[in-house]
């Protein structure tokens, strides 16, 4: 199959090396370069990096909108455009132009997590799973008839990071299932229910910012979700303290006097009350949240054991 390709960032490498591995990828289509890091240097997307070193015809068009970046697509004479994370909007006359139309991978089970943001947007919300969708685009956002949906469970030990690698890797599996199917002519997609929609919007950096008043587990989850970007953060004595990881505790593993709830209300949130095992037991509003990885501005991520060592933590109010 003639495969065309629009991706952008590290999570659309795995189906593009397995588009190439069982399908002629025709051409890529990435986002411009972009300013990076403290110098502000342009910067090319993971995937054309990856098209250059598999030497395969690229263009990085501002937007798709243009009849430039059109007849450049339809020159490649694609049977199917396949996009993963690619950044910028499919005009009417781009969904229509492969014959087999254009095929999203999602990292959500769609209706639920529509946007942006659905990886992130899963974990905060405390869902137990969540899977990839292989959906025929339409003009909507996410809105396209399914083709093929796979699950996998969500556990407290996923980050951000560790859960996105996963998605990537069950995407590209998928991914080849679909097109098998397609092309065999035994994949017929199905439109989406509006029942259980939801809209996973975009992070904002403001919402990494801790709130202790909050209870310990969804503070868990936000140093999570937030893991590897944007970072959970808080102040200690007025400088920034980003959180890398933590874990609510339960009554039965706090090991730090009593965690009932008369216990709770007589310390305030954000006060350290310990450390203990390597972590720093901070006080929140319901529970207790087990601190071991941060980092202050201007130095390396490092345990709270390592922190403990230079810094007197006990006592010390977080927020």
């Amino acid at each position: 199959m003639r495969v065309a390709f629009a991706g952008t960032p590290e999570f659309a490498l795995p189906a593009l090396a397995a588009l190439q591995s069982h399908h002629e990828v025709i051409g890529v289509l990435t986002r411009p370069d972009r300013p990076s890091g403290r110098g502000r240097r342009m910067t090319a997307s993971p995937v054309k990096l990856a098209a250059a070193a598999g030497q395969l015809p690229l263009a990085q068009p501002p937007t798709l909108r243009s009849e430039a970046a059109q007849v450049q697509l339809s020159s490649w004479r694609p049977d199917v455009l396949v996009v993963v994370a690619y950044g910028l909007m499919l005009p009417p006359e781009v969904l229509v132009l492969p014959p087999l139309g254009c095929l999203n991978i999602h990292a959500s089970l769609l209706p639920r997590w529509r946007g942006a943001a659905p990886i992130e947007r899963a974990i905060l919300a405390g869902d137990r799973s969540t899977g990839i969708t292989i959906m025929r685009m339409d003009a909507g956002l996410d809105t396209g008839p399914v083709l093929l949906q796979r699950g996998i469970g969500i556990s407290r030990t996923h980050t951000g990071g560790s859960l996105r690698a996963e998605l990537a890797a069950l995407g590209a599996e998928t991914l080849l299932e679909a097109l098998a199917g397609l092309t065999a002519g035994t994949l017929t997609a199905r439109p989406q229910p509006e029942q259980g929609a939801t809209y996973a919007s975009r992070i904002e950096k403001a919402e990494a910012r801790i709130d202790f008043h909050r209870n310990a587990l969804e503070i868990e989850r936000l140093v999570r979700a937030f893991n590897p970007e944007p970072i959970a953060e808080t102040r200690l004595e007025g400088e920034q303290l980003r959180i890398f990881a933590a874990r609510a505790l339960d009554e039965e593993t706090s090991g730090v006097g009593s965690s009932s709830e008369a216990a709770d209300k007589s310390i305030d949130p954000g006060v350290i009350i310990a450390v203990q095992d390597g972590n720093m037991i901070v006080q929140c509003g319901r529970g207790r949240l087990a601190v071991s990885e941060v980092q202050r501005p201007g130095r390396l991520a490092i345990s709270v054991r390592d922190l403990s060592h230079s810094v007197v933590l006990p006592g010390r109010r977080l927020g």
